[in-house]
Protein backbone atom coordinates (compact mmCIF):
# COMPACT_ATOMS: atom_id res chain seq x y z
CA UNK A 1 0.00 0.00 0.00
CA UNK A 2 2.88 2.34 0.87
CA UNK A 3 4.58 1.72 -2.50
CA UNK A 4 1.43 2.67 -4.41
CA UNK A 5 1.08 5.87 -2.40
CA UNK A 6 4.71 6.83 -3.09
CA UNK A 7 4.28 6.21 -6.80
CA UNK A 8 1.15 8.37 -6.93
CA UNK A 9 2.87 11.21 -5.08
CA UNK A 10 5.92 11.31 -7.39
CA UNK A 11 6.02 14.21 -9.85
CA UNK A 12 5.17 13.37 -13.47
CA UNK A 13 7.11 16.23 -15.09
CA UNK A 14 9.09 14.00 -17.46
CA UNK A 15 6.02 12.47 -19.01
CA UNK A 16 4.36 15.89 -19.27
CA UNK A 17 7.36 17.33 -21.13
CA UNK A 18 7.28 14.50 -23.69
CA UNK A 19 3.55 14.95 -24.16
CA UNK A 20 3.93 18.72 -24.66
CA UNK A 21 6.73 18.19 -27.20
CA UNK A 22 4.71 15.68 -29.21
CA UNK A 23 1.70 18.00 -29.19
CA UNK A 24 3.84 20.92 -30.37
CA UNK A 25 5.23 18.87 -33.28
CA UNK A 26 1.79 17.77 -34.38
CA UNK A 27 0.32 21.27 -34.27
CA UNK A 28 3.31 22.76 -36.12
CA UNK A 29 2.79 20.36 -39.02
CA UNK A 30 -0.93 21.02 -39.09
CA UNK A 31 -0.51 24.80 -39.04
CA UNK A 32 2.06 24.67 -41.86
CA UNK A 33 -0.43 22.84 -44.05
CA UNK A 34 -3.07 25.52 -43.59
CA UNK A 35 -0.89 28.41 -44.86
CA UNK A 36 -1.91 29.91 -48.19
CA UNK A 37 0.26 28.87 -51.13
CA UNK A 38 2.89 31.38 -52.20
CA UNK A 39 3.48 31.75 -55.93
CA UNK A 40 6.38 34.07 -56.71
CA UNK A 41 5.70 33.95 -60.45
CA UNK A 42 2.20 35.29 -59.90
CA UNK A 43 3.60 38.18 -57.85
CA UNK A 44 5.98 39.01 -60.68
CA UNK A 45 3.15 39.08 -63.24
CA UNK A 46 1.03 41.34 -61.03
CA UNK A 47 3.61 44.12 -60.93
CA UNK A 48 2.41 47.33 -62.51
CA UNK A 49 3.80 48.30 -65.89
CA UNK A 50 6.02 51.35 -65.96
CA UNK A 51 5.07 54.46 -67.85
CA UNK A 52 7.55 55.75 -70.46
CA UNK A 53 8.70 58.45 -68.02
CA UNK A 54 9.30 55.87 -65.31
CA UNK A 55 11.15 53.64 -67.78
CA UNK A 56 13.38 56.56 -68.77
CA UNK A 57 14.07 57.35 -65.11
CA UNK A 58 14.88 53.68 -64.44
CA UNK A 59 17.24 53.62 -67.44
CA UNK A 60 19.02 56.73 -66.14
CA UNK A 61 19.46 55.11 -62.74
CA UNK A 62 20.80 51.91 -64.31
CA UNK A 63 23.26 53.85 -66.48
CA UNK A 64 24.45 55.87 -63.48
CA UNK A 65 24.96 52.65 -61.52
CA UNK A 66 26.96 51.04 -64.33
CA UNK A 67 29.11 54.16 -64.71
CA UNK A 68 29.79 54.24 -60.96
CA UNK A 69 30.78 50.57 -60.86
CA UNK A 70 33.19 51.06 -63.78
CA UNK A 71 35.00 53.76 -61.79
CA UNK A 72 35.89 51.32 -59.01
CA UNK A 73 39.46 50.07 -59.55
CA UNK A 74 40.08 46.34 -59.87
CA UNK A 75 41.14 44.89 -56.55
CA UNK A 76 43.85 42.28 -56.27
CA UNK A 77 42.93 39.04 -54.60
CA UNK A 78 43.89 39.21 -50.95
CA UNK A 79 45.70 36.17 -49.56
CA UNK A 80 45.22 36.08 -45.77
CA UNK A 81 47.77 33.25 -45.45
CA UNK A 82 50.51 35.00 -47.42
CA UNK A 83 52.53 35.81 -44.28
CA UNK A 84 52.24 32.28 -42.95
CA UNK A 85 52.83 30.28 -46.12
CA UNK A 86 56.42 29.63 -47.07
CA UNK A 87 57.44 30.58 -50.56
CA UNK A 88 59.87 28.10 -52.03
CA UNK A 89 62.63 29.87 -53.96
CA UNK A 90 64.48 26.64 -54.75
CA UNK A 91 62.86 24.32 -57.26
CA UNK A 92 61.86 20.94 -55.92
CA UNK A 93 64.38 18.20 -56.75
CA UNK A 94 61.51 15.79 -57.52
CA UNK A 95 60.31 18.04 -60.34
CA UNK A 96 63.81 18.20 -61.85
CA UNK A 97 64.03 14.40 -62.09
CA UNK A 98 60.84 14.08 -64.11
Amino acid sequence: MCAIRKKLMQPRGGRLIWLAGALALMTANASAQSLPPINLLQLQRDQKHLTPEEQEQQKKLDDAYKAATKKIPDQRAHDPWADVRETSTVADPKKKQK
